[in-house]
C-alpha cells in the first residue's frame, strides 16, 4: 500500500547560534544537539495537533499518522532534535519512531515514505524539507525551495490522489508567536 497523506515538519526549535539560548535534554542539562525548552514545549503540543484526543483536527488536511520518520543519528548530523520533536507523539501513538534514514539520505527516506503505510509523518532538518517534497513529488515547482531558519511552526502536507501530488501548509498555532502565514515561494533563509 502505498501513502496517499504525507506530512512533513520541520524540528523543533533549537539552540542559538550565539550560545545565549542552550539546548537541554530530558533531565535539564545542557546539550547543544537537543531542543531549547520552547522546542520540548512544541514536541508536547504536537501530540495533540496530530492525535486530538475528540478524534477532531484543528485543520482537516491534518490526520493521525501510522507510521512517523525522523532523521537518525550519523555522520552528518548528530542532532537529537527531529527524533526528540515526534517522540512523545509516536509513543503516546504507540508507534514506533523509524530512524533508519539519516541526513543525506533523503532519497532513501522519500522511497520508505511512499511504501510506508500512511498517514506518514516526517521530522526533519528544515534545509532539506524542500528537497524531500521535491523527491516524492517529482519536481522543484510545488513547494517553496527554502524553509526560513526562523520557522518552526508548519506542517507541509502532500494529498495523493493516484495522479499527483497536491501541496498544502498547516500552519500549527501551538505557541505564542506561531504564525498563521505559509512560507513564500521567495522565502530567504
Amino acid at each position: 500500500m502505498s501513502a496517499r497523506k504525507i506530512m512533513i515538519i520541520r524540528h523543533a526549535e533549537k539552540p542559538s547560534d550565539d550560545g545565549k539560548v542552550q539546548g537541554v535534554d530530558k533531565n535539564g542539562e545542557t546539550d547543544k544537539e537537543e531542543l531549547i525548552v520552547r522546542g520540548w514545549q512544541r514536541s508536547g503540543a504536537l501530540v495533540r495537533l496530530f492525535a486530538p484526543r475528540d478524534d477532531k483536527f484543528l485543520d482537516p488536511r491534518l490526520a493521525q499518522p501510522k507510521t512517523i520518520f525522523a532523521s537518525g543519528v550519523g555522520e552528518h548530523s548528530k542532532s537529537l532534535r527531529p527524533q526528540h520533536t515526534v517522540l512523545a507523539l509516536s509513543k503516546i501513538l504507540g508507534e514506533t519512531l523509524d530512524l533508519s534514514c539519516l541526513k543525506g539520505e533523503e532519497d532513501k527516506l522519500a522511497t520508505k515514505a511512499l511504501g510506508a503505510a500512511g498517514p506518514i509523518l516526517i521530522a526533519w532538518e528544515h534545509e532539506l524539507v524542500p528537497d524531500i517534497v521535491n523527491k516524492i513529488v517529482g519536481n522543484t515547482t510545488t513547494c517553496p525551495q527554502k524553509w526560513p531558519d526562523d520557522r518552526f511552526d508548519l506542517v507541509w502536507v502532500l494529498d495523493g490522489n493516484g495522479g499527483g501530488w497536491k501541496f498544502s501548509q498547516v500552519p500549527q498555532l501551538l505557541l505564542p508567536g506561531d504564525s498563521d502565514k505559509p512560507i513564500s515561494s521567495t522565502a530567504q533563509t
